[in-house]
Parts: structure tokens; sequence; C-alpha cells
């Protein structure tokens, strides 16, 4: 299903096949949670920025429209009409920020829904269930997501732990994508490596669900308050003890530096909402640095906001008109800023398979690693 193509030191360059698709890597995933990018884009939007794999998320969908709905429209790929790779995080995260409102057991985890408040307990089965409805071509493991920092002697258990409930989630999937009512019998289930910052507790977990022979693995728990320099400590640990031959995915993760110093280090697939997020607030990515396009600067700026870019936004639209739409209060502002910021991080990815295809990566690196996430 993954096929190492070449690598540049640590960095890279790959292919997964899944049952919509192949994924060439490495990838950024496009993270619409509620089978939705915030900020007004659609599937159709999302194939002309160049999304390949677009990420929901199992507990968001769960509560609201339900899975079982979903599984009746005939999956999440005919539901929100996309027909290219999904991948449906387990809700750990989302759980994990529920802390106040959480009850953690060998069984599962009991919990109050933030949007009326009832109370609602998930297995690993359960997961896995809601997972199996919805279709995803990449089902992650019902694991934890510890905070940071944590005492030693509970990462311990929460580790041991996630082990039990990853085991218990692939048998479950197994079972379920083996029915003859599958959704999707084409579904994958990556385990999730936790530790929380104990490189000795990263390595020993990443070696226990690596002999699970799963068809790939992630990095979870990271970008939750450690440091920069913690994190990629931790990725570099991890990794050396990732089984080659699957695919790596950094979960949450990041900033278009953070990519490439992740991508330097041997991850392939990444996720994170700020891209969106930041659009949504006036902050945009360019080849030159991030923007504010609220900035009193671009009120009569007719340029475009990255003169390198190819996006619909910038083939059209003046900083000038943006900076007026956020101003004005226009949702127009929160659509154009969005798909700007997807087709840049969705264009780095492919300016990053470029350099591996042409062994420059090393070279890419040196200038626009921290070029990126400089504010302008």
């Amino acid at each position: 299903m993954f096929t190492l193509i070449r690598q540049e030191g640590h960095a890279r360059r790959g292919e997964f096949v899944t049952a919509h698709g192949v994924v060439q890597t490495p990838v950024f995933m496009n993270v619409g949670t509620q089978a939705a990018i915030k900020g007004a884009l659609s599937s159709e939007d999302l194939e002309r920025l160049g999304c390949q794999i677009e990420l929901s998320n199992t507990y968001h969908l769960h509560i609201r429209p339900g899975d079982a709905l979903i599984r009746g429209q005939g999956g999440l790929h005919r539901f929100m009409d996309w027909g290219r790779p999904i991948l449906t995080d387990s809700g750990g995260f989302q759980i994990f920020s529920l802390a106040g409102l959480r009850k953690i057991s060998e069984e599962g985890v009991a919990f109050n829904s933030h949007v009326d408040g009832r109370r609602i307990f998930m297995s690993p089965e359960d997961c896995m269930c809601i997972q199996a409805n919805l279709g995803s071509d990449i089902a992650m493991a019902f694991d934890e997501c510890v905070k940071i920092p944590s005492p030693r002697a509970y990462v311990e258990e929460s580790c041991a732990r996630t082990y039990r409930w990853l085991v218990r989630c692939r048998d479950t999937l197994s079972s379920l994508k083996a029915a003859p009512d599958a959704v999707n019998p084409g579904q994958v289930l990556f385990g999730i490596n936790q530790g929380a910052v104990y490189p000795d507790l990263r390595i020993s977990h990443m070696k226990q669900i690596a002999a699970l022979d799963l068809p790939g693995y992630a990095i979870g728990g990271l970008a939750v308050g450690e440091t920069v320099t913690e994190m990629y400590d931790i990725i570099e640990a991890v990794e050396a003890h990732m089984p080659k031959e699957k695919p790596r995915y950094l979960m949450g993760v990041g900033t278009p530096g953070n990519i490439i110093e992740g991508t330097a280090r041997g991850i392939d697939f990444f996720d994170c909402v700020m891209p969106a997020r930041n659009g949504r607030h006036g902050h945009l990515f360019t080849w030159t640095g991030i923007i504010n396009i609220k900035n009193e600067k671009y009120a009569d700026d007719s340029g475009s906001i990255d003169e390198e870019c190819q996006c619909p936004v910038c083939q059209r639209y003046s900083r000038a008109y943006l900076r007026h739409l956020f101003k004005a209060g226009e949702m127009l502002a929160l659509r154009l800023s969005v798909m700007h910021n997807l087709f840049f991080y969705n264009t780095l990815m492919t300016r990053i398979r470029k350099a591996l295809d042409n062994g420059c990566f090393h070279a890419f690196r040196a200038e626009y690693s921290e070029r990126l996430d400089r504010r302008i």
C-alpha cells in the first residue's frame, strides 16, 4: 500500500494507495472536521485547491449528524460528495480537550457532549464502529492524548492502556470491514504513538505498536504544550523505530516551517487547522512570510496577496479588496482567505515533493524553513 520512492537524508518521497485513490507523499491533509472546511469551502473547492486527502473527525460526526445517518447516506464520501481519500481522526484529541467532562477507564471514556451536555460513552469498539459507518479510507485508533506536562507514572499507565485499546481497535475493525455490508471494505487502521515528552516511553511504545504490523503509524500527543525543540526531539527519537515501509503521520502539526522540519525528520502525513483558522482571522501565508491582511498598510494595496501564488484568489483579487471585506464584515473575506491558505499549503507540499524528486530538498529546507514562519 505504501511505496517509498526515494529518500534524501531522513526525508521521504512516497506513494500511498487507498480505496479512493493514490496519495503522493509527503502530504498535507485538509481538515474538514465536520465534513466541511470552516470558511464556506465545498468539496469542489478542495479539488481546485489541490487537496489530495480530506480529514474529518469521528467525535464531531458521531455527535452531529450521527454516524448511522451518514452510513444511511452511503458513507462520508457520498455524504460530502468527495471522491478522493478521507482520513477520520478517532476523536481522542477532542475528548482530551474535554478534560473536566470525562472519565477514563479500561473499557473506554465517558464524557459529556459539548453540544447538548448528554452523557456519552465511547470504547475502542465504538470508535471503530463509528469510523466503519463513516467509511473513511484511513481510520485512526482510539487513544488517550495526555496533557504536557504529565507525571511519568501516569504517562506509562496511559501508554499501556492505549496499546491495549489499539489491539481491540485492530480486531474490531478487521471484523467490521469484512462484513458483506461494509461501507468501505478497503478501510485501514493507523496506530498512534504516545508517551508525552519522555523519549524512552515514546520509543518503547513505538516498538510495541510496530510489532502489530499495521498499515500505518502516527505520532500523537504533540503540539499540546511542549516546546518546538521538544517536539522535534521526540520525532527524531520515535522515527528511528517506525517501520520504514509504512507511512508516518504527525498529528496536528503545524506551521509551514514545522512541516518542512517534520519532512526532514521522516514524516509523510501532516494535518492542522492552522491554514483555515488563521485565514479566517486575516493571517495569510506567502512565500516571503505571514501577513495580516487587516493591517492599515494594505488599505490601498492593489497587489495580490502573494505575487508568486497561482491560487484563484491571487489571480483575481487585490489585498485592498480583501482587507475591505474583513473591515466590512463580509463572509467572503473568510472564504477567500481560507482558499488562499489551503492552496498555499497544498502547493508547499507539491514543492517539497518536487524538491525530493530532484534531490534538492536540503536546499529547499535551508531557504524556506524559517522564512515561511516569519511574520511580516
